[in-house]
């Protein structure tokens, strides 16, 4: 179930009636269009000159958008986006139509690009996971989901007849490759902290032992920020009888995939162990403006998927045609101003404040967990659905999270856990409701209801 299926919500025309909080619920009709809210287009006359009114009006419109951001961005909890954004000197950019076209190692026709960034972006990463530039072929994606769907692409092109093997906490792009490609896919169960089961993992691989397996490991679970480990899944594999000829990992670290590196004693993801891909969202941690993402690959496996195009004088192993020249260069600049002594201090940051989080939460009667190498707060899911639209926090269930990034203060966490408490006096007060059981979703030693208080 994808985060955005489990909100508060009443389904119909046929689906199923889900109502978590006292607010009425939002109408969502299958098949249609809904409209919350809209800009409409209102286009000039023919024979219309631009006029100042226009503009004004135009203007009027963008800065009341401007200020809704401003706001809304005050409030924004669940959602893992580094929204703490200074990129001023690059505005002189935006004027150009960048476009990187093809192979990011090859010159195409086309001469407005950014692949000189790119290619120093890629280098970097390529650092960070232990690979040599001559060892790996990579690109900057456009979004984190093209890091995946590549990633399974790859695997799927180098044994075609491979399974794919995914925790069953895994994101829903991971599935959604498994469907585009028509590709055979085993569920895997997890353990409590949303970990990989690898038992369950060992068995499933038990069934299919005639045919490759891919294998999706996440740094990182969507919901509850688990890390699946990585050195017991490839034991898994070779305990079970498949060398390493027989199965390719691709390693999908949208979101800690580039804090992991900088967390003390924190298992490595490293090309010296035998994966195959491994792929970072760039608009979370980092904190690029636009989604965006980082692929990198073996080049021993690259030549299964690329294919030369005349008509860009270049060879092309992407997913997209055209990518989004101008992300790359926010990388680049990111990487170059804060480098790995920058991003350290700032994962340090949001480990110390999700504690904090935790802490705060637990000391007020909230159940909540914390992974060990996550920013990722996990407590009860809170009883209306006007509290949960203003803090943007990601449900599932009876749970709900916040992700501590850079931009979120411990003045911005006293705010939304002070709002919590005085909430739940309202949801709770009168003694006809108790605060939900999560043992089952998050450990009986992390709830705090009356059976496990």
């Amino acid at each position: 179930m994808s985060l955005n299926d489990a909100r508060p919500r009443r389904v119909v025309n046929g689906g199923t009636s889900v109502n978590y909080g006292k607010e009425k619920p939002r109408d969502i009709v299958l098949g249609r269009n809904v409209h919350i809210s809209c800009h409409e287009v209102t286009e000039p006359d023919a024979d219309d000159e631009v006029t100042g009114e226009r503009e004004a009006y135009m203007a009027s419109v963008l800065a009341r958008y401007r200020k809704s951001l401003l706001e809304r961005t005050k409030h924004h909890l669940g959602y893992p986006y580094n929204l703490d954004l200074d990129y001023g000197a690059l505005s002189q950019l935006q004027r150009f139509s960048i476009n990187n076209l093809g192979d990011p190692f090859i010159e195409s026709n086309y001469g407005v690009h950014s692949r000189q960034f790119e290619v120093g972006v890629l280098d970097w990463f390529a650092r960070l996971w232990e690979l040599e530039k001559n060892e790996y072929l990579g690109y900057i994606t456009n979004c984190g989901t093209e890091g995946n769907l590549h990633g399974i692409l790859v695997g799927r092109e180098v044994f075609p007849d491979g399974i794919l093997y995914a925790s069953c906490e895994s994101h829903y792009s991971i599935f959604k490759a498994a469907r585009m490609y028509r590709m055979d896919c085993e569920k895997v169960n997890t353990l409590l902290s949303g970990e990989i089961d690898c038992e369950d993992f060992k068995a499933k691989l038990s069934l299919h032992k005639d045919k490759p397996a891919i294998i999706n490991v996440n740094i990182g679970t969507t919901v509850k920020g688990a890390v699946d480990d990585l050195d017991l899944v490839i034991r898994t594999l070779e305990d079970t009888g498949f060398a390493h000829d027989r199965f390719y990992i691709h390693c999908d670290g949208a979101l800690f995939g580039l804090m992991m590196p900088f967390v003390k004693l924190a298992p490595k993801v490293t090309f010296k162990k035998p994966i195959g891909s491994v792929s970072v969202s760039g608009h979370k941690f980092v904190g690029c403006p636009m989604p965006c993402g980082v692929q990198i690959t073996r080049l021993e496996h690259i030549n299964a998927l690329s294919r030369d195009v005349e008509y860009l004088a270049s060879r092309d192993a992407t997913i997209m045609g055209s990518r989004n020249g101008h992300a790359p260069l926010f990388l680049w600049y990111t990487l170059n101003r804060k480098g790995y002594g920058g991003f350290q201090k700032e994962v340090q940051k949001c480990l110390r404040n999700a504690h904090y989080l935790k802490g705060r939460l637990t000391s007020a009667g909230i159940g909540a967990m914390l992974n060990e190498l996550s920013s990722t707060v996990v407590f009860e899911r809170p009883q209306d659905e006007e509290f949960t639209r203003k803090w943007q926090l990601a449900c599932q269930g009876s749970i709900a999270h916040v992700v501590v990034m850079p931009n979120i203060t411990i003045d911005k966490l006293d705010d939304f856990v002070d709002e919590l408490i005085e909430r739940r006096v309202v949801w709770y007060g009168n003694g006809k409701l108790q605060s939900p059981c999560v043992a089952p979703d998050i450990g009986e030693d992390n709830c705090l209801c009356v059976l496990h208080k």
